[in-house]
């Protein structure tokens, strides 16, 4: 499930140990930028099966392209538009494992299957989401958005 086999135990155990590495990787650094670059390259490394790992952020009213690994992106996306868009507008964590099933998918890249995006929440608003893209269908579970969802709690206290 994981790219490195220094993430042992189960799937619970995996994200915490992974968010607790982010923390120890964040601590003493203020700049939002550099944080969400390491954030983005630590969870490259920590998957396998996937193509696309970053963050859009919030800037005048539409999301637009942050930190990230993987192939060019999307620069803008609208508020309410794909499935970024679309957790922005309901704040919450989207879990969809066929992209091509979800009305308004943006195909930033046309080797993706699935996709689980997750909104960055600071004081009660939405500042961006972190968006993790696979080129296989079902490739998100359950345990992926927990862990995701804990993942990017400790993020927001470094950004």
């Amino acid at each position: 499930m994981f790219a490195k086999s220094t993430y042992s135990g189960n799937t619970q155990e995996q994200y915490t140990m992974l968010s607790k590495q982010l923390d120890a990787l964040l601590t003493g650094e203020s700049n939002a930028i550099a944080n969400l670059s390491n954030a983005s390259a630590l969870l490259n490394q920590f998957f396998d099966r996937i193509n696309w790992v970053g963050f859009y952020l919030m800037e005048d009213g539409e999301l637009v392209l942050g930190p990230f690994q993987g192939l060019p992106a999307c620069v803008r996306i609208p508020v309410g538009r794909g499935v970024c868009g679309t957790t922005v507008a309901k704040k919450e964590t989207m879990l969809v494992p066929d992209v091509h099933a979800f009305p308004g998918h943006i195909a930033c890249d046309a080797a993706s299957q699935s996709e689980i995006v997750v909104p960055l929440i600071k004081n009660g608003e939405v500042i961006g989401v972190l968006d993790i893209d696979s080129p296989e269908k079902d490739r998100f579970h359950e345990e992926d958005q927990q862990g995701l969802e804990l993942f990017v709690s400790i993020l927001i206290k470094h950004i």
